[in-house]
């Protein structure tokens, strides 16, 4: 019965930091930018730039898992906006947007709201930007509305099934339990965490400074967000055994970057398979650079940005 008891304690003292924890969040991270309505689903986009009177595309960013529009707005944002609209997007679920239900976590379904947004922007055929997750995105939109993409630059993407045990550990995270855990423990335990793993992450490279400030990280934390995160992770080695069928379809002119030290998605298991798929795709490996190039390199990101405009 005591045993019970602490069980009971620990949960609820959880829960309430948690629930004050997230609304601090909430308050040190306000959105900045406009919300589309995508079938009473509200979606958060911040535009840069201006349209490019040379008729260059706009070109819209598209982050990972984990993450939020901040993190591509501090490597890229600024830099592409000096010769183009730049669109930064919430992904459905993560940062400010919304998600109706656990079938948004897939690429594909994420990319109807992706077509909706633009849509709604009135974007008719971006270069699409996508980094991890972000890039597994882009290349579900690319495959499912081609007319509707001018290029994609694809950095460190997930492209085939091989992330198996991270998959297995999310899909049992958004389970029930994972429910009750990031309800009352995730997040006391993830603000401990969150700097080292983001430092982990930018391995072997130096993590930014102020970087969880700065990029909203402590966002993902909060508990709906958690588990819409948990979710797309967890399902995500299925939707790319499916989606990796179809890769000799791709039509649209895309080039990949690709660390040749990222330990998250190594090029040999990911960009590689993919140019064996689709010969049309132009990749290029960097030496010494890990799974958050866009900040190791984001000269080479906006020179791939810029080859694609030039092809009109």
């Amino acid at each position: 019965m005591t045993t019970i008891i602490i069980i009971v304690v620990i949960l609820g003292t959880g829960a309430v930091v948690t629930f004050a924890g997230a609304w601090l969040i909430d308050r040190a991270h306000a959105p900045r930018g406009r919300f589309i309505d995508v079938g009473g689903s509200r979606q958060h986009v911040v535009e840069l730039g201006e349209d490019s009177k040379t008729g260059s595309p706009p070109v819209v960013l598209l982050h990972g898992a984990g993450s939020n529009l901040r993190d591509m707005d501090l490597a890229l944002g600024e830099r592409l906006a000096a010769r183009h609209r730049v669109i930064l997007i919430d992904r459905p679920g993560l940062g400010f947007s919304a998600r109706k239900k656990n079938e948004d976590s897939s690429p594909a379904a994420q990319a109807v709201v992706l077509r909706q947004v633009l849509d709604g922007l009135g974007v008719e055929r971006p270069i699409i930007v996508g980094h991890s997750f972000g890039g597994t995105l882009a290349l579900a939109f690319a495959l499912d509305f081609p007319d509707r993409v001018a290029g994609l630059v694809l950095l460190a993407p997930a492209t085939h099934p091989g992330v198996w045990p991270l998959s297995r550990l999310n899909a049992f995270l958004s389970s029930p339990i994972g429910w009750l855990f990031a309800y009352t423990l995730a997040l006391p335990f993830g603000a401990m965490l969150i700097w080292p793993g983001s430092r982990t992450a930018f391995l072997p490279q130096v993590i930014p400074r102020h970087y969880v400030k700065r990029s909203a990280a402590m966002l993902v934390l909060r508990p709906a967000t958690l588990l819409n995160n948990w979710a797309d992770v967890g399902s995500l080695e299925q939707a790319l055994a499916r989606q990796a069928e179809r890769y000799g379809t791709l039509l649209v002119p895309t080039i990949v970057l690709n660390g040749d030290r990222d330990p998250l998605v190594p090029p040999q298991q990911h960009a590689m398979k993919l140019v064996a798929a689709a010969p049309g795709v132009k990749l290029t490996v960097l030496p010494g650079l890990g799974h958050m190039l866009h900040h190791a390199a984001p000269d080479r990101v906006a020179e791939a940005v810029e080859e694609l405009a030039s092809r009109g």
